[in-house]
């Protein structure tokens, strides 16, 4: 089999404990595109929040942002491609969150947004559940949170639901498919990520590979949480890091190392470099 592209997931898969891209997995990356292969990015993250090291890495062309609803070219920072929940779908969200007490986000045009109330607690107190620095650097505070969400409910591409207390988020998961028209998933253990009817890695993959002409038994794809699963159903070849979730590496053709271990330059090595 022929690997002529590679979906990367970010957090936990390409990047290593510490959110950097080490030397290993750059080598490797950098070799598979001077064979030309495409090199892409998957990841749950928004736009605005990508790591400078990814937007500068050069074999890395085109970005999969917010679990797949934004496509985003970096030669020339055009967004070509969107899938956002469908408005009564925000307008369905908003009624069931509203008098819950969950922190939520929301990413609009590649920018990520939390409540302003939440954003100043964490910034006068420095505690948090969450990594405190990355909300400070990466989100945008807003009052008024519902309203907000509601007054941009064309262009919302997902919004996340976190949970200090992840006893609460079973119950939540099964209220929350109970919405019209969306998707549920999950990238880290504390939140639950409320997208569009068809959006998904999986989905954004095919736009990819109807763009360069590449079937999707031609893809690899590498993560380690729920929201790389359709992504990696949906590769001809499915790699799961070794400090990914179980349901993922049950899904997966092969096992690679974890991501403090180069996992992705491994499955390069393997499947792209042999």
């Amino acid at each position: 089999m022929t690997v002529k592209l590679i979906a990367l997931d970010l957090d936990g898969t390409t990047l290593n404990s510490k959110g950097r891209l080490s030397e290993g997995n750059r080598k490797a990356l950098a070799d598979a595109a001077e064979r030309g292969v495409n090199i892409l990015v998957a990841t749950g993250r928004p736009f605005c929040a990508l790591p400078e090291e990814i937007l500068e890495f050069e074999p890395i062309r085109y970005v999969l942002t917010s679990n797949g609803a934004r496509i985003v070219d970096l030669a020339n920072n055009e967004t070509f491609y969107e899938n956002c929940l469908a408005p009564h779908s925000v307008e369905a969200a908003v009624q069931l969150l509203e008098p819950l007490h969950y922190v939520l986000e929301t990413f609009i045009k590649g920018e990520a947004y939390i409540e302003g109330w939440y954003f100043r607690q964490i910034a006068e107190t420095g505690k948090s559940f969450r990594n405190i620095d990355y909300i400070l650097k990466t989100r945008k505070p807003r009052d008024d949170f519902y309203n907000f969400m509601l007054e941009n409910k064309e262009h919302i591409e997902n919004i996340n639901v976190n949970f200090e207390n992840i006893d609460e988020k079973p119950n939540m998961k099964k209220r929350l498919e109970e919405l019209p028209d969306v998707t549920i998933t999950s990238s880290f253990n504390h939140n639950l990520e409320i997208g569009g009817n068809t959006t998904s890695k999986a989905d954004a993959l095919k736009q990819m590979g109807a763009l360069l002409g590449i079937k999707q038994s031609e893809m690899m794809a590498i993560g380690d949480s729920p929201n790389d699963l359709a992504m990696l159903k949906a590769s001809g070849v499915a790699v799961a890091v070794g400090n990914g979730k179980e349901e993922v590496k049950r899904e997966a053709d092969y096992i690679a190392p974890s991501n403090d271990d180069d996992g992705v330059a491994d499955a390069v090595r393997k499947f792209v470099l042999i």
